[in-house]
């Protein structure tokens, strides 16, 4: 058996940075390290959708000759990255998880990826995702479900819609991973798969180039190892200063009460109960707060997606196409075709109010503290059951969909290590809308009090 070569980013995007400035490292050197990673795990984790070997080699190649000769482009030159597969790029198809040609939807190579080559990222192929990003459990049947690194001999669920972003950054298979969020599918992949997940405003990052599942919700996010690796990645693509972590001691921080803790697991449960006892030792005052409105989402996101996603797909495609889909996404699709404009516009209408609401609720405080999500992940093979499959669906988008529904920012971090260190778990984190650079300060101060989760055993994959 031919050793796994170490993981170029395993010490962070940043140490990285300053290795490859210093000399003692290429890009070159990095990105083959992660496709002999690729070759050697990839094959039962299942997380790549195409993996573009020759283009990676040949732009570390050219990141190496620009650094040498004194062009540095910010903090993630010469970092390798994996881009979820609903991306256009160029000199491939974006396939959005789906039999379906949906290459005319998508278009040419849009302004997210083109951001992510001028800092001088490298990128090393595409990753699989839920058919049309329609899906939080990770399951997929048109393009495969990604296997979730922490258990090599129970396939668990790596969270959708996500799945391969989340799977290669947590089997460290690239240096951080892009995905998209509409209902959680940054975060929820993040928690499943014990990684830190930022899901950003919608507006933030322009969308054009991307799968349009929803255009009311979708956003665009990292996956990334850590908050700090995650502050690194949103510097270099804003161009800002990395943001620095905030004193824990005087944040005031919302913990809704009710809804967002209902249906917790007894690990979850636990781990979140000693985060939030740190907090509050390390000064930071949690305060009980009312949000009835977040349980709306189970009314709004069933009228809007469907709808938004029909319309994108056109109605003579999707009932064309609909034998090729997930059943799973076909039905839930299939419901935009009996949606009336009124309800529909509703439920438009609808979030615009509880975006002003969400702001008054979030007035003296830095940010609402909640558990990412209420489980852990589940076996794949416990969803077979349609019943139980849609059970878990509503409970993994529970705590994350009303981010979305807000128009907040929002981050998840590790804290499985903070009890019996199993499968992991995950805190979230939700801020005003284009508060990220708060967030990240918070997420990176929580990420010190909490300590480096630990990575996992990824022996019974080779």
């Amino acid at each position: 058996m031919t050793a796994l070569p170490p993981d170029p980013l395993a010490r962070g995007i940043a140490a990285y940075g300053r290795d490859l400035r210093a000399g003692k490292t290429t890009a070159e050197a990095a990105t083959r390290a992660y496709l002999d990673r690729i070759k050697a795990l990839d094959p039962k984790l299942g997380a790549f959708q195409l993996v573009m070997g020759k283009q990676a080699l040949t732009t570390a190649r050219a990141i190496d000759k620009l650094l040498t000769a004194g062009t540095d482009l910010g903090p993630l030159m010469g970092v390798p990255v994996a881009v979820k597969d609903l991306f256009a790029i160029e000199g491939t198809k974006a396939h959005a998880g789906t039999k379906l040609d949906v290459a005319d939807l998508i278009g040419g190579e849009g302004s997210f990826v083109k951001m992510l080559r001028r800092a001088g990222c490298i990128i090393l192929g595409k990753t699989k995702t839920v058919e049309f990003a329609l899906g939080a459990t990770g399951i997929s049947k048109p393009r495969g479900t990604p296997w979730n690194p922490w258990d090599a001999k129970v396939a668990r669920l790596p969270g959708g819609s996500s799945s391969g972003s989340a799977v290669a950054t947590a089997a460290g298979l690239c240096g951080f991973a892009i995905g998209s969020d509409t209902g959680g599918s940054v975060r929820i992949p993040a928690a499943l798969c014990g990684l830190f997940g930022l899901k950003t405003t919608v507006g933030l990052w322009a969308t054009d180039g991307v799968f349009p599942l929803s255009p009311t919700f979708d956003t665009i996010g990292p996956l990334t190892r850590s908050a700090a690796d995650a502050a690194q990645v949103f510097a270099g693509l804003t161009g800002r200063p990395v943001v620095q972590s905030a004193p824990l001691d005087g944040l005031r921080l919302g913990g809704p009460v009710g809804y967002f803790f209902d249906n917790l697991e007894k690990p979850v449960a636990q781990a979140t109960k000693k985060a939030l006892e740190k907090l509050v030792k390390a000064g930071t005052a949690i305060v009980d707060i009312e949000v009835p409105e977040a349980a709306e989402r189970t009314k709004i996101f069933p009228v809007v997606l469907p709808v938004e996603l029909v319309a994108a797909l056109g109605r003579k495609r999707f009932k064309a196409g609909r034998r090729k889909m997930d059943p799973v996404v076909g039905s839930r699709a299939a419901q935009g075709l009996e949606i009336a404009a009124p309800e529909y516009l509703h439920a438009i209408w609808r979030t615009r109010d509880l975006e002003k609401i969400a702001e008054q609720r979030m007035g003296g405080l830095d940010g609402w503290i909640t558990p990412t999500l209420p489980i852990q992940a589940a076996p794949v093979a416990d969803l077979d059951d349609p019943e139980v499959g849609g059970h878990f669906a509503r409970l993994v988008t529970q705590n994350t969909q009303p981010g979305n529904l807000f128009r907040q920012a929002g981050t998840s971090t590790p804290i499985q290590h903070l009890t019996d260190g199993g499968l992991p778990i995950g805190l979230q984190l939700l801020c005003p809308g284009f508060a990220e650079e708060q967030a990240l300060a918070i997420a990176l101060a929580m990420e010190e009090l909490f300590g480096a989760p630990p990575a996992p055993n990824l022996k019974g994959f080779m």
